[in-house]
């Protein structure tokens, strides 16, 4: 979240960042986007019957705020297929893994017990499954023979801080094509303005 805010401070992301939703009201995320200036709003999933109702009351905080484009950032809740409508092809996640490899929880862990030679990350347009949508853009990060899952960890987060920016930008400059599975970077600038 910080390394895109700060991307749309210095200009290389014409975007801007509108607002960080947390269903965690302590999550640092919310006092480093105040920090930013950036409205921070905690959305409490224990006042809802259900995920539907959360969903429903965060994708009002969105559109009151007249968002663009969502991004995830280690929020740990899978959206429900109203939301994933509302925000279909408008919607990425980062995830620390080279998808379609280890999806879900702990991919470092699986990664190293199932003894690869590579990792990495993905960020990817989301649809209604877990870490299934279109590819936008991978790092590969190599795993030594004395890596932990913190030690990988901690080397593919510095590949996140500089692979998702760039998709922003690529978003917001109108390059992402979505065809199938595939997702196409065009060259030049479509314009499309991202928040």
């Amino acid at each position: 979240m910080q390394a895109i805010i700060e991307g749309c401070r210095a200009g290389s992301i014409p975007a801007e960042v509108v607002v960080v939703v947390s269903d965690v009201a302590s999550a640092p995320a919310l006092e480093r986007a105040r920090s930013f200036g950036v409205e921070g709003v905690f959305v409490d999933p224990n006042r809802f019957a259900g995920r539907r109702e959360f969903d429903r009351a965060v994708l009002r905080a969105l559109e009151e705020r007249r968002v663009d484009l969502v991004l995830l950032a280690g929020f740990m809740r899978i959206l429900g297929p109203e939301f994933v409508r509302a925000f279909r092809g408008r919607m990425m996640n980062i995830h620390p893994s080279l998808l379609p490899a280890f999806p879900g929880l702990e991919a470092q862990r699986q990664a190293l017990e199932y003894g690869v030679k590579y990792s990495g990350c993905t960020v990817h347009f989301v649809d209604e499954g877990v870490d299934t949508g279109p590819i936008i853009l991978q790092a590969v990060v190599p795993v030594s023979e004395d890596d932990t899952a913190e030690t990988l960890a901690e080397r593919i987060l510095a590949e996140e801080h500089r692979i998702y920016p760039e998709a922003v930008r690529l978003y917001a400059e109108g390059r992402l094509a979505v065809e199938g599975r595939r997702v196409r970077v065009l060259a030049g600038s479509g314009g499309r303005r991202s928040d």
